[in-house]
């Protein structure tokens, strides 16, 4: 082909649209949605704790030497608050007649450290804690806890 003959088909190419021609941009967008339900579980690791009295016998304590705190691993997605209910339930020897002021308090390690405290905590963020619970009844005065068995049940919250 001549080079005039080429350019005049190239011409008449363009002119009359026999070559494609760029198609516009187009743009869409999509959105995903989700949510992540906030969990907490309460695993008990060691339900029991060993309470010791002191050298007075005015407080019987798992804090005493001796005594031992009763264990749970909390593990949540974060948003809920830990607490321990007030003892639902005491027990002591028929021979022990005072009353007793008891006193659970607990402590965390884990995804959050929290020192002892018998306080509501928050729970910052997702992960495990090693909770644990200690308990402390209290004589007032001159009482003093009397020769028998002692018990008392603590519930561990989180809500």
């Amino acid at each position: 082909m001549l080079p005039n003959r080429k350019a005049t088909l190239l011409s008449t190419a363009l002119a009359g649209g026999l070559l494609p021609l760029q198609a516009s941009a187009a743009t869409g967008t999509v959105t995903f949605t989700g949510s992540v339900t906030t969990t907490c579980a309460v695993a008990v690791v060691n339900g029991t704790g060993a309470l010791t009295t002191n050298g007075t016998l005015s407080t019987l304590s798992s804090k005493n030497p001796g005594g031992a705190p009763a264990k749970v691993d909390v593990t949540t997605t974060g948003g809920v608050r830990v607490s321990l209910d007030a003892v639902s339930s005491a027990t002591a020897p028929a021979t022990d007649t005072t009353s007793t002021v008891w006193t659970p308090t607990y402590s965390m390690s884990g995804a959050q450290t929290v020192a002892e405290t018998g306080l509501s905590t928050l729970m910052t963020g997702a992960g495990t804690r090693n909770v644990d619970i200690n308990l402390t009844g209290t004589k007032s005065g001159m009482d003093t806890f009397m020769g028998g068995n002692y018990a008392a049940t603590v519930t561990v919250r989180c809500e």
